[in-house]
């Protein structure tokens, strides 16, 4: 009986796999189960436990990474087709916060993330999730999916009165930003540069002002959040909106 349930849940993973848009790729896993050495990463976000995003993320390799146009995104991957992938472990979802770079140094086997490899690095927990820790490196299958984030888009301000750079975060439904502007109660919409990863700047002076944001995303949604920061915000403060982007099943990248 055990034997002939277990059949019918890699049945149902396997046509679940079939039946949608995936793609092959392969995965590892970086720092250990606590999360040491991936809380800093290359699009912006900094404690990924006080941002919500815990240890339920990946770093990208540059096929995937885009150039940082990608952190926010949401990937759902499956274990397949390896001695080391855990039975009935199912899928997991995770949140691209980090860019695993090329390596062309020997040997050969570990140039991975390298060019046009698709890859992902997880974090250890999330490998543990679906596959052997003796692995190491497991083939998965991969698909875009929306992002599920609790609460609102949240804006963090750095910089100084000359030059104003936000990270935006905690982004919802397609996860990464594509463009954002800029208001201040006094003017009118400034676009904003993409800086690095999703840390986005202008150096018009801002100062004083209540902030408002234009927020669009990759699957062409925009949303506008008004007044998220009161005239007396400083600079290495984060404001959270009252709203985020929808999540819901009937995605389509």
């Amino acid at each position: 009986m055990k034997l002939a349930l277990t059949f019918v849940v890699l049945l149902a993973i396997l046509v679940s796999v079939a039946d949608a848009v995936w793609d092959d790729a392969h995965a590892t896993f970086y720092g250990d189960i606590n999360g040491k050495d991936t809380m800093q990463g290359a699009c912006g976000y900094g404690d990924l436990f006080k941002e919500g995003y815990g240890l339920q993320t990946t770093a990208l390799s540059t096929a995937l990474f885009n150039n940082g146009q990608t952190c926010g995104a949401c990937f759902e991957l499956v274990c397949t087709n390896s001695k080391w992938c855990k039975p009935n472990a199912g899928s997991i979802t995770v949140t691209a916060t980090n860019f695993c770079p090329p390596n062309y140094s020997p040997p050969v086997n570990t140039r991975w993330c390298n060019p046009p490899n698709k890859h992902f690095d997880l974090t250890m927990k999330m490998f543990l999730s679906i596959a052997e820790y003796s692995g190491g490196i497991v083939p998965v299958k991969f698909r875009r999916v929306k992002c599920h984030k609790t609460g609102g888009v949240r804006f963090e301000i750095k910089g100084n009165p000359y030059f104003i750079m936000v990270l935006v975060y905690n982004v919802g439904g397609a996860g990464d930003v594509t463009s954002v502007t800029i208001r201040g109660n006094n003017g009118q919409w400034i676009p904003m540069q993409r800086n690095w990863g999703q840390n986005w700047d202008t150096s018009v002076r801002l100062v004083g002002q209540r902030l408002s944001f234009l927020v669009h995303t990759s699957d062409g949604m925009s949303m506008t959040f008004v007044d998220v920061a009161s005239e007396n915000w400083g600079f290495g403060q984060t404001f959270e909106a009252k709203s985020n982007f929808h999540y819901s099943d009937d995605f389509s990248f």
